[in-house]
């Protein structure tokens, strides 16, 4: 089978087509005919070197990727059988292997895909949806009529996080550029604030929870509008211990999360999915042999939604 292998870390030019043998499955695990996977920018982290790849390093052949959804071609599993349409995000933090034609995937990372979904809008909704659900499900705890304020929130976690917070009748702030506001609104935000324009600190007040999907200064910023016992929760750097301290003076809770392969969250989500109630948007999509245009595309920090690699 085909597979897309990264000898050493560095440029998108790294990642090399080559052909590997397909996988064999371990008890409860199923065999995947992949056909669409999702691109995250811990994908392009890694494959820099960073990320997941210390993790990773001696991994031979390393193949990158967790996003996944695609048709079960063998199953020893009782939860699925050949021919279910499945996705799911695969072994993360561990090596995902989904960069690939055929992918083995423990069944308790999956869910059937949605009828009423493509398998690129699927693929979309794994580590993107599965870090918002985590974070304001299980983490945040995110009810009704609490006050969110969402980073980044054209983003591939930010546009999920504004559907799933707003579907869980919280009122729901985003950021973005002027030029994604539509968007965001779109979305179901019922504010946006356009961080080029106005210092999203001085627009905005009595926060219960922020997502911070940048990270640096932004968590400083973000803590000056958190009333006390509020939450933030921050994905690409974590809380460094002067942050942390600074939240507790604040009595607010602040700390960061890793999204963990989970299927049960992977089923609300597609249940969500299949009521429409949560949609994926797609913004590029990339063929299997333009990997590295799609990394390219995730590093830019421009894309809209998702982006998403198709098999034939």
């Amino acid at each position: 089978m085909k597979a897309i292998i990264l000898n050493e870390p560095g440029a998108p030019s790294n990642l090399v087509t080559s052909e590997v043998s397909a996988p064999s499955i371990k008890s409860d695990e199923v065999l995947i005919q992949v056909k669409a996977i999702s691109i995250n920018p811990v994908d392009a982290k890694t494959r820099s070197g960073k990320g997941l790849y210390g993790r990773l390093k001696d991994i031979n052949p390393l193949i990158l990727g967790w996003d996944v959804s695609g048709i079960v071609i063998e199953s020893n599993s009782g939860l699925f059988k050949k021919g279910d349409e499945v996705f799911g995000m695969i072994n993360f933090p561990g090596h995902g292997k989904a960069y690939a034609e055929y992918v083995a995937a423990p069944a308790s990372h999956l869910a059937k895909k949605p009828k009423n979904i493509t398998h690129n809008e699927a693929a979309g909704a794994t580590l993107a949806a599965l870090t918002a659900w985590q974070v304001l499900i299980t983490n945040a705890k995110v009810k009704k009529g609490d006050r969110v304020l969402i980073h980044a929130a054209s983003g591939g976690v930010g546009h999920f996080a504004v559907q799933i917070a707003k579907n869980l009748g919280a009122y729901v702030i985003g950021t973005s550029s002027a030029e994604n506001k539509d968007f965001v609104l779109s979305l179901g935000a019922d504010e946006h604030i356009d961080y080029k324009a106005q210092a999203f600190e001085k627009a905005v007040k009595n926060i219960d929870f922020v997502l911070d999907t940048i990270g640096g200064e932004n968590i400083d910023r973000s803590l000056e509008v958190i009333v006390k016992g509020g939450t933030l929760i921050s994905l690409p750097t974590g809380l460094n211990e002067a942050v942390t301290e600074k939240a507790k003076a604040k009595n607010v809770n602040g700390y960061f999360i890793l999204v963990q392969s989970n299927g049960e969250d992977m089923q609300a989500i597609a249940d969500l999915l299949e009521k429409n109630t949560i949609k994926s948007h797609i913004s590029k999509t990339f063929s299997f042999n333009q990997m590295p245009e799609a990394h390219m595309q995730i590093e830019s920090g421009r894309t809209v939604g998702k982006v998403v690699v198709e098999l034939d």
